[in-house]
């Protein structure tokens, strides 16, 4: 009991993970800034900026009702905690696998976003109503495309366990270049998932201030901060372990290495995304996910059915 509880708020769980997700708010936003020839932050600045977040005043509303109001960023939070569990860290298994786990880890992944959603509706406010509806428009656009990028992989591999999947591209790691359109329709609806230009739509600072996120301050809004940091992480590892299986040592010390370079390059390429293109209008985002990315996401289990048919018979 006493290790599990270990496991789950410290390592590999929430205390872990917030500072994976700290970390790497900082890579991004270096990488983001030397890409502009910018200088970027120090390497403290996320860390102060969620200590100054939790020390501020948080206003609420009158109109919106408080219990609500402080509660969502928690469940958000809490999801992404959660799913990150179910994900392999150092090794080929993850800390509790189970079959199944990927479908749970998505459900978890998708719980941040309708967070966001209820935020903006319950926060009685015009700007944060709209980018609440602007974020369940994009969650309806891409999260078909990144469904069906997953659901190729575990075709191929037989599986629904990210531990199993994990395992069976480390066998036979030659497999895993099928699974490139894939890689790449996943890596986009990240992007999307995680609101980031050019899907950074619902939080568009020039048209509706801060979107959902408007009438949120204080500590609430570093809840909010630490989730979307951590979902970033929690996808950059779901994605590495799914697409990018291969040399993962023996040694856990090695493997958590290994893991850690596999989220960086992730997240590298989610930074040259962000910094490379304008914000899209929300008919273009939707239009480019169902005309492009759910073909290609398509093409992808139709390429991994093929491949189990002829290649694993």
């Amino acid at each position: 009991m006493a290790l599990s509880l270990i496991n789950i708020l410290i390592f590999p769980g929430f205390l872990f993970l917030s500072t994976l997700a700290l970390a790497f708010e900082y890579v991004d936003r270096k990488l983001c800034a030397r890409m502009q020839n910018r200088v970027g932050p120090p390497w403290y600045q996320p860390i102060a900026d969620f200590i100054k977040l939790m020390s501020k005043e948080t206003v609420i509303p009158t109109e919106a009702n408080p219990s609500i109001f402080k509660s969502i960023p928690i469940f958000a939070l809490a999801a992404t905690a959660s799913a990150f569990l179910y994900i392999p860290i150092w090794g080929q298994r993850s800390l509790y696998p189970f079959d199944c786990d990927l479908l749970v880890v998505l459900y978890f992944l998708t719980v941040p976003t309708l967070t966001f959603f209820l935020a903006g509706w319950f926060s009685s406010s015009l700007y944060a109503e709209i980018g609440s509806i602007r974020a369940m428009t994009q969650l309806f656009a891409y999260e078909v495309p990144l469904y069906m990028a997953l659901l190729g992989p575990a075709l191929l591999a037989g599986s629904w366990s990210i531990s199993a999947i994990t395992a069976f591209y480390h066998q036979n790691p030659l497999l895993s270049l099928l699974n490139l359109p894939g890689l790449c329709v996943a890596i986009i609806a990240a992007q999307g998932k995680l609101e980031r230009a050019p899907f950074d739509i619902p939080d568009a600072e020039t048209e509706i201030v801060g979107g959902t996120f408007t009438e949120y301050s204080g500590r609430y809004l570093g809840l909010f901060r630490m989730a979307v940091d951590s979902e970033m992480v929690a996808l950059a590892a779901l994605i590495s372990a799914i697409f990018f299986p291969a040399l993962l040592p023996a040694n856990p010390v090695l493997g958590l290495l290994v893991f850690l370079i596999k989220v960086l390059v992730v997240v590298f390429i989610l930074a040259v995304i962000k910094t490379a293109f304008a914000r899209f209008r929300i008919d273009q985002m939707v239009t480019f996910c169902w005309k492009i990315l759910a073909p290609v996401s398509l093409l992808q289990i139709v390429i991994d059915i093929i491949a189990k048919g002829v290649i694993l018979s």
